[in-house]
């Protein structure tokens, strides 16, 4: 029975401060809005592939435990790509203003399970700048793992390239404001039901039975909640009363 009266009282303070959590809510999609469009700098993300296979002959058959162990070494070279030995040639060919740390941060390297390419995701505020640092570290990649690992089997997939409808993938505007909503109605609802808890004082009869468990034997009805029609009917009387005293006073 508690909780149901607690949760009818919850919907009653929500219904009371509906204007304070949608005055929260829109508030916080605004600020969302400018943040996302004015503030946060566009970033654009740039692919380049490397594919992890053994040059070959003619003469040379499909070899099932060669390609297992290519996917092994892919994690490997996951590593190595964004060492040192790869990003610092990267850094000084492309005269890069960062650090190594910056640059390491810019870059993601992934592959799918029981693949043999390899992935190298780059963003970067400028859409060229990304395609240039994801294809040079590709390059700087397959010529040096050869005297890293002693191996010779990398080879670029496909190159990044910047396209003409580029678009960045992040910030996210709308996705921006929606998560911005979602919260400010969370802290609407918080600050309603934080008010509503404060608020000490007594609005109506319940209320009092609610908080001193006492019953209400009366209430004083405010003048302003009387008719004016039985406003009208008493003022008569009382002068006919009135005239009726002087009367018998003389």
């Amino acid at each position: 029975m508690e909780e149901t009266i607690s949760m009818k009282g919850l919907f009653q303070t929500l219904k009371k401060r509906i204007w304070l959590i949608g005055l929260i809510t829109i508030i916080s999609a605004i600020i969302s809005a400018v943040v996302s469009f004015f503030v946060l700098t566009p970033v654009y993300q740039s692919q380049t592939q490397i594919l992890v296979n053994q040059a070959k002959s003619d003469q040379q058959f499909y070899n099932a435990n060669e390609v297992q162990t290519n996917i092994q070494l892919i994690n490997t070279y996951n590593v190595i790509i964004k060492t040192p030995a790869i990003l610092d040639t990267v850094k000084s060919e492309l005269n890069l203003d960062r650090s190594l740390k910056e640059l390491d941060e810019q870059i993601q390297v992934s592959s799918a399970k029981d693949s043999q390419v390899v992935e190298l995701t780059v963003q970067d505020p400028s859409p060229h700048m990304a395609a240039k640092i994801a294809n040079k570290t590709a390059e700087v990649f397959q010529e040096k793992i050869s005297s890293i690992m002693s191996v010779d089997n990398v080879s670029i997939l496909s190159k990044a390239e910047v396209g003409n409808d580029i678009s960045p993938v992040k910030p996210q505007p709308l996705l921006n404001i929606i998560i911005a909503m979602i919260v400010g109605a969370i802290i609407g609802v918080a600050v309603s039901v934080i008010i509503e808890n404060l608020d000490s004082t007594l609005k109506t009869e319940k209320d009092i039975e609610q908080i001193l468990e006492l019953p209400v034997i009366g209430v004083i009805t405010n003048i302003k909640d009387v008719p004016k029609a039985t406003v009208r009917q008493t003022e008569p009387i009382g002068r006919a009363q009135r005239t009726r005293g002087e009367t018998f006073g003389s």
